[in-house]
């Protein structure tokens, strides 16, 4: 009988002894070794494929399947006595089974390719007011157990780690800005009276500044007046006041 197949269907010859067990209806536990045989090697008769590697596949196949024929129907009594009560099928029966597996899998995701290939997205156009939007949670919520009292509390021990904070002895202290009056400010403001006095009461001279630094920048100055010769300095008794004189 001559059967017209395409080989190309088949990926391999596995594929082709499924295909003959599904176009069979047969169960695949329980293969007609006989049947099955003959119909393969039938196709193997039509297969014009020069490829000597998909070839060999095929025929170790071929060989294989043969062999299980034979040791199916050598006598009963024979048989038990070679391999006792394995079924020569079990081995193929498991190949069939994880390629059919393997192949149903392939299908699933062949599938889901063709299709993923269908479906267009769509760019996210969610109004920023939505993406941006987050519930509000309820006082109760935020507020839990605590009440007023216990919220007074913590308040209170609040207010009290700040106070315990603060340096009561420095915190009364004013802000301290420093103050820039050098010598050489000094000999020129005292140059500058020369213009219009003679002389010159030192007790006068500092009462006029207000801090201490200005005082030693001053007293400073009258130094370095004396030292250049700028202006002399007379006392009349002890402790009076020290008169301070231009020298023209």
């Amino acid at each position: 009988m001559s059967i017209s197949i395409k080989l190309q269907a088949f990926e391999g010859p596995l594929d082709l002894l499924l295909h003959l067990i599904e176009k069979n209806k047969v169960n695949i536990y329980d293969i007609p070794i006989v049947s099955i045989t003959d119909q393969y090697l039938e196709y193997i008769k039509q297969m014009e494929n020069k490829n000597l590697d998909i070839m060999s596949e095929f025929l170790v196949m071929a060989a294989t399947l043969i062999s299980i024929k034979s040791r199916m129907l050598l006598p009963k009594k024979e048989k038990m006595e070679e391999e006792s009560e394995i079924d020569p099928r079990e081995e193929l029966v498991e190949r069939l089974l994880e390629y059919k597996k393997y192949k149903f899998i392939c299908g699933e995701l062949k599938d889901k390719q063709i299709d993923a290939q269908k479906v267009i997205f769509k760019e996210s156009t969610i109004p920023e007011e939505i993406k941006n939007y987050e519930e509000k949670i309820p006082v109760e919520k935020l507020m839990a157990d605590i009440d007023l009292s216990k919220l007074y509390k913590i308040f209170k021990n609040v207010m009290r780690k700040q106070v315990d904070k603060v340096d009561l002895i420095r915190s009364n202290f004013g802000k301290i800005e420093r103050e820039e009056f050098s010598i050489n400010d000094k000999i020129n403001y005292i140059k500058d009276l020369s213009k219009n006095i003679k002389k010159l009461s030192f007790h006068n001279l500092l009462e006029k500044t207000k801090s201490k630094q200005e005082i030693i920048a001053t007293f400073l100055a009258i130094l370095e007046l004396i030292k250049i010769g700028a202006i002399h300095i007379t006392q009349e008794n002890n402790f009076d006041d020290i008169e301070i004189t231009f020298v023209r």
